[in-house]
């Protein structure tokens, strides 16, 4: 929250401001540099506003409120740095959503993890006519997602954002799985050799 922060001076005081009469009443000055403390932070978060409006630079509580404003896919429980990049991706996330590229990077600012999605729709060209239509004939959208310790408050946030970032005509599917653990030679840091002939 803003408030105010001790010893901060202000870049305007008030009592340089009065008239000349008053620049030696001890009273007035005092009483007017009461006032300075008072509105010295005001002056400062006028002073840095373009960077209240910058979310790698915006206090935390201010970005959180950011995001609510940018209609931001988030949930409160990410960590700063994936808040910071969804509420900076906000406005570029609503000119691609409904497709897939736009799903994948709410899901991927979300969890941290690219999701892997397969779909019914498809795209082709044909120099003659009444070529074959490409795609499958119903509509289906399926998103899985593989995380190191999944959750079902993961699989929920998953459902949600699907939900809200899918195509609305499309039916869809979501799965959370556990990351498969590497293969002993792999985790033990050595490479796959192949054998000599």
């Amino acid at each position: 929250m803003r408030g105010s922060v001790d010893g901060l001076g202000s870049s305007m005081p008030i009592g340089a401001m009065l008239p000349s009469v008053f620049a030696d009443d001890d009273l007035a000055q005092r009483f007017v540099a009461g006032l300075d403390e008072v509105i010295a932070p005001l002056l400062n978060v006028l002073d840095c506003l373009d960077s209240y409006f910058r979310p790698s630079l915006a206090p935390l509580d201010f970005v959180q409120w950011l995001g609510g404003w940018v209609g931001a896919e988030t949930d409160g429980t990410e960590p700063e740095p994936r808040l910071r990049a969804a509420v900076a991706a906000a406005a570029y996330l609503h000119r691609v959503r409904g497709t897939r590229h736009g799903l994948a990077e709410a899901v991927r600012l979300a969890f941290g993890v690219e999701p892997e999605i397969s779909e019914s729709g498809a795209a082709a060209w044909s120099a003659r006519p009444l070529g074959p239509v490409p795609g499958e004939p119903r509509p289906r959208l399926h998103v899985r997602l593989q995380l190191p310790d999944p959750t079902a408050a993961d699989l929920h946030r998953l459902n949600v954002l699907v939900a809200a970032a899918r195509p609305a005509h499309m039916p869809y599917t979501v799965q959370v799985t556990a990351d498969e653990p590497a293969p002993p030679a792999l985790r033990a840091g050595s490479a796959e050799r192949t054998p000599e002939r």
